[in-house]
């Protein structure tokens, strides 16, 4: 199966990295949240809460271990494992309302 990380994924979780390491002054934390999300991705497909909205069909989401506040959502179609990382309090139908798979 192939991995689709989106620029867009890549870009959240430089985001987060970044309020771990410089706003909170928590290098470890921040280093910690690398591994947890590389943890996360590497679960694998079918696993998490279904989640819905109309035009991402199969969109699926779980939270990072140890950052429970912060989500993986993906799509899981043709083999291939498109992903996201998000704050679970983001509204989902901005962020995500014009992605396709």
């Amino acid at each position: 199966m192939r991995r689709s990380v989106r620029s867009s994924a890549r870009d959240d979780i430089q985001r987060q990295f970044r309020y771990f390491l410089v706003t909170q002054d928590a290098p470890e934390a921040a280093l910690r949240f690398l591994d947890s999300v590389e943890a996360a991705i590497a679960a694998g497909p079918d696993i998490g809460s279904p989640r819905s909205l109309p035009n991402l069909p199969g969109l699926r989401s779980w939270p990072i271990p140890n950052f429970e506040d912060i989500r993986i959502y993906y799509t899981h179609t043709a083999g291939v494992l498109s992903i996201r990382v998000l704050h679970g309090k983001r509204d989902l139908y901005r962020v995500l309302g014009k992605e396709r798979t």
